[in-house]
Order: structure tokens, then sequence, then C-alpha cells
């Protein structure tokens, strides 16, 4: 099967009645539950982009409440992939610049206040300067006045 193209999807979706377009979007809901975060995300969060960035600061804080640095490096990698993960699921809804800096600022400074010797492994250190990476990259497209804030904040990490 052909799946189709984006600008496909547009004219088939503009041509469907309003009734249509809400049961392909329920149907689409029930088949996955990341479709479903999406909507949700889009019909009840997307007007408090704010309150949406300290929600998925708080998922971060408590995925490293329950991170135990002292039980084995592999397990700590994993989770620490695992949490990278959910920060880049939430950015992905976002489409926001200023998010993702938001929500990997916050991510790293957990990291370098956890006590996790990250620096001690190649694996994580490397982890580390992709997401510091991804973050200058996301600054590059802001306003600068945006940009000096952030940039203070990353020199501090």
């Amino acid at each position: 099967m052909k799946t189709a193209t984006v600008h496909e999807i547009k004219q088939e979706l503009t041509a469907n009645s309003e009734k249509a377009l809400i049961d392909l979007c329920l149907r689409l809901a029930r088949f996955k539950k990341e479709n479903k975060e999406l909507l949700t995300f889009l019909l009840f969060e997307a007007n408090d982009l704010e309150g949406y960035i300290n929600e998925v600061k708080a998922l971060i804080d408590e995925a490293f409440s329950e991170l135990d640095a002292s039980v084995n490096l592999y397990f700590t990698k994993k989770s620490l992939r695992k949490i990278v993960r959910i920060a880049n699921k939430h950015i992905r809804y976002t489409a926001s610049k200023q998010a993702e800096v938001a929500i990997l600022l916050h991510f790293c400074t957990q990291l370098n206040e956890s006590g996790i010797p990250f620096k001690k492994s190649t694996t994580l250190v490397n982890l580390y300067q992709q997401q510091v990476k991804k973050i200058k990259a996301a600054l590059e497209t802001m306003h600068e006045d945006l940009q000096y804030d952030y940039l203070r904040e990353l020199e501090a990490l």
C-alpha cells in the first residue's frame, strides 16, 4: 500500500465534512497513544505553552527523582535516554523552539545537579553534549532578547 503525501492528505481533508473530520480524528486517536497525546496537547494545552513547559519540567523532575545513580551505570544510562525520549516527544508536540530550549536546558540542569558522575562515561558525555548542541541550534533561530536570556542559562551550565 502506498502512503499518501501530506499535500494529498490535506486536499482530501478539505473535501470532507466537519463530522467526517471529527470521526477521522477520533479513529486516529484510538490507535496510538502518541496520537492521543498529541490531540490532547493541541486541543487542551496548546493555548498555555508556558504551563505545558512547566508540566514537562515536572515530568523530568519526577523521572530524575526516581533515578538511582548508585545502582548501576548501565541502568542510569538507560534511564537518562528514556528521559531524553520523553523530553523530545513533548518538544515535537509543541513545535516551538522556545519550548525546546527551555525543556532541554532543564534536562541539562537536572543532570548536572543530580550528582550522577556522567563525565566518567563517554556515552553520557556524548548524550549531554548532543542536548547542548540541540539547544544552541534552536537558539540561533530565536529572537535576540530570548537568545541572550537562554545563553546566560546555558553558560551557567
